[in-house]
């Protein structure tokens, strides 16, 4: 079993958690974009190999690793719909901060600004929804940790306006599968 990521990834993070989590042995072998962009047709990170099974997307990669450890991955829609949620913030999150580091002086536009708008108010419906501190077996909270955890180690946002994501992810700091998977300083 093989997982292909980068340590600041919050989709591999989450891969790597939940290999943590189920106990596989597994090797992480850190990748570069031009090295994505080679061995996987989504030319992004994570990617996965185990016997011969190919997986491109972190949300495959973790539901495959749920269901050969007998685990449920997402057992309802609601949950799969906040999941899908956070991932739109993400992925929107994520372009704008590749965009913006490519190019400094890209701060306007069409784009940028739907884009932004996307995360704000996919933070603000997430801070009003009750997060339990339990984070085990559960993707949806992982990938939620994952996600908070992101933004506030690359600097894309604070929460002085999400207090209760901000209590989310202080819980989810002190969970030792988090503080594990923690990418570098």
């Amino acid at each position: 079993m093989k997982l292909y990521g980068s340590y600041s990834s919050p989709f591999v993070r989450h891969c790597r958690i939940v290999l943590l989590e189920v106990g596989f042995e597994s090797e992480f072998i850190e990748t570069d974009a031009s090295a994505s962009a080679e061995r996987s047709p989504a030319k992004r990170v994570p990617f996965f190999s185990d016997e011969g099974i190919q997986l491109t997307d972190s949300s495959s990669i973790v539901r495959y690793l749920r269901e050969k450890a007998g685990q449920n991955f997402l057992p309802n829609c609601i949950e799969l719909d906040r999941y899908c949620l956070i991932n739109a913030a993400l992925d929107s999150a994520i372009n704008l901060f590749f965009l913006e580091r490519s190019n400094p002086e890209l701060v306007d536009g069409a784009y940028i600004t739907c884009n932004r708008a996307r995360v704000d108010a996919i933070l603000s419906e997430l801070n009003a929804t009750p997060w339990p501190a339990a984070l085990d077996g559960n993707d949806l909270l992982w990938r939620l940790a994952c996600f908070l955890d992101w933004g506030l180690y690359r600097k894309r946002y604070s929460f002085d306006q999400h207090e209760n994501l901000m209590s989310f992810l202080d819980a989810a700091r002190k969970h030792d599968l988090f503080i594990q998977t923690a990418p570098p300083a």
